[in-house]
């Protein structure tokens, strides 16, 4: 079984905010220097890069440089849809402008993506969405959101769109808030260049099994990447990836590899106290650990006890070869 390879979003590399440590978890870090960090983890092939850069006039040369320098390649560029310009709908906005404007943004953003050879573009509408009962029309804010993505399908035949849904945060509701709801939207955008991100984490705390997510997005030819991380489900907490729920993830790596998924495996972490190098670190180790169960599992076994839908028998197996590869990898044993 061939090991697949690791990236991680290069937000991972940078410092946090929240609402209670407004000054940041640590000093601020542009662009370059988050690059410079994920170069270090030794481990990583590929980073998502969000978008503008900081500083925001670094050019597409500097940033090649700097990924050629880490060794690195861009799978993606994540435009800032979300910040404070947003604050009120990026797609959905009721501002007609700025729902141009959001879309102009990703428009740049995927012709950043072309240059850079990225495999896609990723569109995380966070503030797409109500916080309050009566607050919009849901059918015209579906119709907005629908309507905006087919036109940067359109307008981009050559370049994928990757769709992250997510429950909530930062809006109270967002519209694209689970795997069923988005693949009904992309259904209705109608281009095969549109697709999901599935990130771990927003389907676990969406009520999810990320393993089912996953089958049912592949079933429809809709997963174009993912992002892994963990929670204690009452939110998106973006902890190291396994260290809650590491048979939920396990299972969720077995449902991509049997059904034939091949993409990068890719950090999505927030490592707020954390040092972040180490933390990717960690998460690739961990990460190494689920594709060497996969190597032991007794995949005939496992199958036989699914076919009975025998919980116990396919807990054991799954267990027996989950805990003693992750032992292993984190000894660092070869």
């Amino acid at each position: 079984m061939q090991e697949p390879s690791y990236g991680a979003g290069l937000w991972h590399f940078a410092s946090y905010v929240d609402r209670y440590a407004t000054d940041g978890y640590r000093d601020p870090v542009g662009t370059l220097e988050c690059l410079q960090m994920a170069g270090r983890v030794g481990s990583l092939s590929a980073v998502d890069l969000n978008w503008p850069f900081s500083p925001n006039d670094l050019t597409t040369t500097e940033i090649r440089t700097a990924l050629e320098a880490a060794r690195l390649r861009a799978v993606a560029v994540t435009p800032e849809i979300y910040t404070r310009t947003f604050a009120r709908g990026g797609f959905t906005n009721p501002d007609v402008s700025v729902r141009a404007q959001a879309i102009d943004l990703v428009a740049r953003a995927a012709e950043l993506a072309r240059d850079l050879g990225c495999d896609y573009v990723k569109l995380w509408p966070g503030q797409d969405g109500v916080d309050y009962p009566f607050q919009a029309d849901h059918r015209e804010l579906w119709k907005y959101s629908v309507d905006a993505v087919r036109e940067l399908a359109t307008a981009f035949p050559d370049m994928r769109f990757a769709i992250e849904y997510k429950p909530r945060e930062p809006r109270n509701r967002m519209l694209f808030s689970s795997a069923a709801v988005t693949l009904l939207a992309i259904e209705e955008i109608g281009r095969d260049n549109v697709g999901i991100l599935l990130d771990f984490g927003h389907s676990l705390y969406g009520g999810e099994s990320p393993a089912e997510a996953a089958r049912l997005i592949i079933s429809r030819g809709r997963l174009f990447a993912i992002d892994v991380n963990d929670n204690l489900r009452g939110w998106d907490d973006d902890m190291v990836v396994g260290s809650v729920h590491p048979l939920e993830t396990f299972e969720f790596f077995h449902a991509l590899v049997d059904a034939g998924w091949e993409g990068i495996w890719q950090l999505d972490q927030f490592p707020f106290r954390e040092d972040p190098v180490e933390a990717a670190r960690v998460g690739v180790e961990t990460m190494r650990g689920f594709h060497r169960a996969l190597e032991r599992l007794d995949w005939d076994a496992l199958r036989a006890a699914q076919s009975a839908q025998d919980a116990l028998a396919a807990q054991r197996i799954a267990k027996r070869a989950l805990y003693g590869a992750l032992a292993e990898t984190q000894d660092g044993s070869p």
